[in-house]
């Protein structure tokens, strides 16, 4: 399997709108396969597949324990093949969020406190739940992705913006 490297915040695959996948086949196993890999091989809850120069709308997500998210509890593991999401709650909720393609730094981002989310699967059947909290933030995390949002776009006081070495260990005065 190919090894690709992480698209990183500056890079423009990351900031273009991702194509629907009509092609149920396997290349998109494979692809699947190679994002899966790709977040836990990072230790990310989640993942997209602009992250790695593919503009198509895939994502996957889940996790029992993450090691950068040691607090939160786990999320089964997903594939979501033409993702969407409505809010079910209007009530936004801001917290600490991350990404892979911006790499060492976090920032405070409001988020939907419970959404419904819908995909398909690889073999194409339907995925649809009601979920909050963290499970919820994902989902909208990675849709962002496919919209070609990065999650600095979204914060409202970059005060709240910055490295995590700083942020959390606050090893500088």
């Amino acid at each position: 399997m190919q090894k690709h490297n992480i698209n990183i915040m500056g890079d423009p695959a990351l900031t273009e709108k991702a194509i629907p996948v009509e092609q149920f086949d396997e290349s998109l196993v494979l692809l699947v396969q190679e994002l899966k890999n790709t977040m836990k091989n990072n230790a990310g809850v989640g993942f997209s597949a602009p992250q790695i120069d593919q503009n198509k709308r895939v994502i996957v997500f889940g996790f029992d324990k993450n090691e950068r998210y040691p607090t939160e509890g786990p999320v089964p593991f997903t594939v979501l093949i033409n993702p969407e999401y409505q809010a079910v709650s209007k009530k936004l909720i801001s917290a600490w969020e991350g990404c892979l393609s911006v790499p060492g730094m976090r920032g405070i981002v409001p988020r939907f406190e419970k959404i419904r989310y819908r995909g398909y699967d690889v073999s194409g059947a339907l995925v649809e739940r009601v979920v909050d909290g963290f499970h919820a933030r994902i989902v909208q995390h990675e849709i962002d992705h496919l919209d070609g949002i990065l999650f600095p776009f979204r914060i409202e006081d970059l005060k709240n913006f910055g490295f995590e070495r700083v942020l959390f260990n606050k090893i500088y005065r």
